[in-house]
């Protein structure tokens, strides 16, 4: 969170000096000019360019097809590009870790923050009542010597207060009840004139909106200074248009030094009045009659470029770093099915509702046939586009599948198919398998690719500790091909290479694999940490993995114990943490960061007809 704020800070410091330099550039122009750029970058504080990012994510370029078995796309996302952090699974930190540190020092940052907003609100609601006390001792005053829009209310009000503009949907001109008497006719024409001005150009919501900025970023001291910029040319904007009308510029000076002399300034500057910003330089500019010029052509359109390069830059960079979609292709030459036979499986059939087994018929294939027993359509969708994506098994292959009905983890399907030629069960379970979703299942998937939280893979202080794979440690998968791969007892040696093995050890779990890389170890650690898990190791492999740690909210899948494991005794001693376990056994840490995640994303699914 406080990278991501310190991100927002910088821009809108960055947004700011580009602003100030476009007003010195501006400043033979019309102070309305300056003021709008003042205004602009008060406002970028409210809005992040991870905002416009965002937006800019959902207005894609043409996607371009990959194959699905490609790896994760490569980012690299500038500080820049970081968006609103998301929602995540909650980590427990080790007790005097770095994470437990640095979550103190958040909310002590935040503390603070709090007390700062706390005491600017205070202030600014102390004004406020002493203003509406000043509002409800007012009465109604008729002004006959101008023209008064109907939608400003006109009222007298006692006291040393200076004539101000209260309020932007209903406003109402406050006037000290003896202004009349103390002012000439032709000064306070000039008087109420500016005061109209301020109404006109609606300068009592921009003030209260930066009024706003500043409570919130009080600790920024560039928000202060562009509040006193915004005063500024608020009232030059003002002191251009009374004479632009008309009204002798020494009559007005005076009329301006009299309220000075007579009357008290307002205290929120959300009231517009007459005697704000340095007034012995207004008067100067007053008495040397300057009224600015308006923009010439080259100066329209170095701003029109301007506003277009503030909102066309993060719109850009988040189109660039959006959800990348990637067609899924398969081989150009692949086998055909001759004929294919779907069945909705009924409770209590071998492999039926509540039953795990399902899958491959292994006792009843061959080079042309694919059996598979009663599985969910989830299971065949996971089956198709993630273990057999390229006709080539992966069994560790394992990203999260979104949308879709819920049918499609509940109703279980049996599929009897032949090919029209030989070819092997993986192309069959693979790329066959996906046009067979596809044709019967009316299956429209996508696979995409996005910026989420995620952690990073690596190397801790003291260096790895892992272990070299050893030939003969694990029987090959490729040579299970025509039979069931082998059980295993808890605790017991996995035989298989290139399958994660993972069983209970009292609250405890141990995560086994044998001829991984650290990149296929970080795709599992994946599925039980709910975050993509981003190899920055540079090391490659294969590896040996004994993993010993105890679930806890960040494994929330981990917390449920297969249906009959016995719940172990509460007072059994607990092992470490996954993010302690990887660091002390494995030489490795992860941490937390933003970081690019697969999904594979069901646009459309339909059940199909039985035959």
């Amino acid at each position: 969170m406080i990278g991501i704020l310190t991100n927002h800070l910088w821009q809108s410091t960055l947004f700011a000096a580009v602003a100030a330099l476009l007003t010195v550039a501006f400043r033979g122009n019309r102070a309305q000019v300056r003021y709008w750029l003042w205004f602009s970058a008060s406002l970028k504080f409210f809005v992040p360019f991870a905002l416009l990012m965002s937006v800019g994510s959902h207005l894609q370029w043409a996607p371009a097809a990959k194959k699905i078995a490609t790896p994760a796309i490569t980012f690299a996302v500038e500080k820049i590009a970081e968006p609103f952090p998301s929602a995540a699974v909650t980590v427990r930190p080790a007790p005097g870790s770095a994470m437990d540190r640095d979550r103190l020092v958040t909310f002590s940052l935040f503390g603070l923050w709090m007390i700062g907003f706390g005491a600017i609100a205070l202030l600014r609601l102390r004004a406020w009542r002493r203003i509406r006390a000043v509002v409800r001792a007012s009465t109604p005053l008729e002004i006959t010597t101008m023209a008064i829009p109907p939608n400003l209310q006109v009222r007298s009000a006692p006291g040393l207060l200076e004539p101000g503009v209260v309020g932007w949907l209903h406003p109402i001109l406050l006037l000290p009840a003896d202004i009349t008497e103390r002012l000439t006719t032709r000064q306070f024409e000039a008087v109420l004139a500016h005061e109209l001005c301020h109404v006109q150009r609606g300068d009592n919501l921009t003030s209260g909106i930066h009024m706003i900025v500043e409570a919130v970023f009080w600790f920024h001291p560039l928000v202060w200074w562009i509040g006193a910029r915004l005063v500024d040319e608020r009232e030059r904007a003002c002191d251009e248009d009374v004479l632009r009308l008309g009204n002798d510029a020494l009559v007005y000076a005076d009329g301006i030094l009299q309220v000075c002399k007579i009357y008290l300034e307002s205290p929120l500057r959300c009231i517009s009045g007459v005697s704000g910003s340095n007034v012995k330089k207004r008067i100067q500019a007053i008495l040397a009659g300057r009224v600015a010029g308006e923009l010439n052509f080259a100066k329209k359109a170095a701003l029109a470029a301007a506003g277009m390069w503030a909102l066309a830059v993060p719109l850009v960079v988040g189109m660039m770093h959006a959800s990348s979609w990637q067609a899924i292709t398969r081989p150009a030459t692949m086998p055909k099915w001759e004929a294919v036979s779907i069945k909705a499986c009924k409770p209590g059939e071998r492999g039926g509702r509540g039953n795990r087994g399902g899958g491959v018929d292994r006792g009843d294939t061959s080079p042309e046939r694919l059996n598979i027993s009663c599985i969910p359509v989830s299971g065949l969708i996971h089956e198709a586009y993630l273990t057999f994506t390229d006709g080539k098994a992966d069994p560790l292959r394992n990203l999260p599948i979104e949308g879709g009905p819920e049918w499609i983890k509940s109703d279980l399907y049996q599929i009897n198919g032949k090919a029209e030629t030989r070819t092997t069960q993986e192309m069959m379970m693979g790329p066959m398998l996906q046009v067979l979703l596809e044709d019967r299942f009316n299956l429209k998937i996508h696979l995409e690719t996005r910026d989420v939280p995620a952690y990073a893979m690596r190397i801790a202080k003291n260096g790895p500790k892992l272990q070299p794979f050893k030939e003969g440690s694990c029987i090959p998968l490729s040579s299970l091909r025509d039979g069931p791969p082998p059980a295993f007892l808890p605790g017991q040696q996995p035989l298989i290479c290139g399958v994660e093995a993972i069983w209970s050890k009292g609250q405890d779990r141990i995560l086994d694999m044998y001829q991984v890389s650290i990149n296929q170890f970080s795709g599992v650690l994946r599925r039980y940490l709910n975050r993509p898990v981003i190899d920055e190791t540079g090391i490659g492999g294969p590896f040996e993995f004994h993993l010993e740690f105890a679930p806890d909210e960040s494994t929330p899948l981990l917390l449920l114990r297969p249906p009959g494991e016995p719940a172990p005794p509460e007072n059994e001693p607990r092992g470490p943490s996954i993010f302690t376990a990887v660091e002390e056994q494995l030489g490795l840490k992860l941490e937390p960061i933003r970081g690019p995640g697969e999904f594979l994303v069901i646009d459309r699914i339909e059940r199909p007809s039985e035959n």
